[in-house]
């Protein structure tokens, strides 16, 4: 199945205790490559992510943003600093001493001097969020596919409509081939007559020499290729594995092929129906460019 390497997936996973959002957007790349965001607490579980993401996608750029939330915070933990409290407790007695002071030194009195008492997370339970967040990167590469295969699909049926043009127009030269190389023969020949009126060669030897310069003008084996590559071409639009490293390859064996019967071509029509196919080519590989 034809896929674009264009898409996007959006996936909410939650708990009751944490939830996870994963956003996925993809654009054309020759190799498969990803660009995590996420918070710094997730960063161990970076390469489940991406051998997760590799189920679904096998090339194309993607950027995938995540956002997680523990809606209860039993990851946080309070605790005091004991040091920093005892030397609050023994200058404040230091205090009451040497200025003759009421002792209201008291337990609430020291927790409100900064640092004595703090938050610090603890280390949550990794196994238990990659569950919920592999959940949500699954559910968000599934959406991104489904858009994938839509696009896909346009693809593929706009290359084959072009792919069909292409194969007509090897049909309107194969047609006008059978004409114009016999016509060219003779007029080459004639051509030459008019030197050997003037100059004596042996007629066999200008016949023969003709023969092999018009062989070699002959369009017939380009013409067997490129509709060979056409063919296989259509071949590789049905398969149900990612092709687009295929089809880059043979595009560019399609285009030398086009290439050669423009050079070679002794006749405008043809040259200009290649220039056509050219084109069209042209245009295949445009939309090559975004397949997977």
């Amino acid at each position: 199945m034809i896929k674009s390497m264009t898409g996007f997936g959006r996936a909410l996973a939650d708990d009751g205790k944490r939830s996870v959002i994963v956003e996925l957007k993809g654009v054309n790349h020759r190799y498969f490559d990803v660009n995590i965001r996420m918070p710094k607490s997730l960063f161990p579980l970076e390469d489940r992510m991406r051998k997760t993401l590799q189920e679904y996608i096998t090339r194309g750029k993607l950027d995938m943003f995540i956002t997680y939330r523990n809606h209860i915070k039993d990851d946080l933990e309070v605790k005091y600093n004991e040091s920093l409290a005892g030397r609050y407790a023994s200058i404040l007695k230091q205090m009451r001493d040497e200025l003759g002071l009421v002792d209201d030194v008291s337990v609430s009195l020291i927790s409100k001097f900064p640092d004595v008492v703090y938050t610090e997370e603890t280390e949550e339970n990794l196994d238990e969020i990659w569950i919920l967040l592999e959940k949500a990167v699954r559910d968000s590469a599934a959406i991104m596919q489904v858009m994938r295969q839509k696009e896909g699909e346009l693809l593929k049926r706009d290359m084959l409509q072009k792919a069909d043009s292409i194969l007509e127009k090897l049909e309107v030269i194969k047609a006008r081939e059978i004409t114009v190389m016999p016509a060219y023969r003779e007029k080459l020949f004639e051509r030459l007559k008019g030197i050997m009126d003037q100059i004596p060669v042996d007629e066999n030897r200008v016949a023969l020499e003709v023969a092999l310069y018009t062989d070699r003008a002959s369009i017939d084996e380009e013409i067997t290729r490129l509709s060979s590559h056409m063919e296989q071409f259509r071949s590789f639009l049905a398969e149900e594995e990612p092709v687009g490293r295929k089809l880059d390859f043979l595009a560019q064996e399609m285009n030398r092929e086009a290439n050669t019967m423009a050079s070679k071509s002794v006749d405008i029509t043809i040259t200009n129906t290649v220039l056509e196919i050219k084109n069209d080519i042209e245009k295949i590989r445009e939309q090559m460019q975004n397949i997977e």
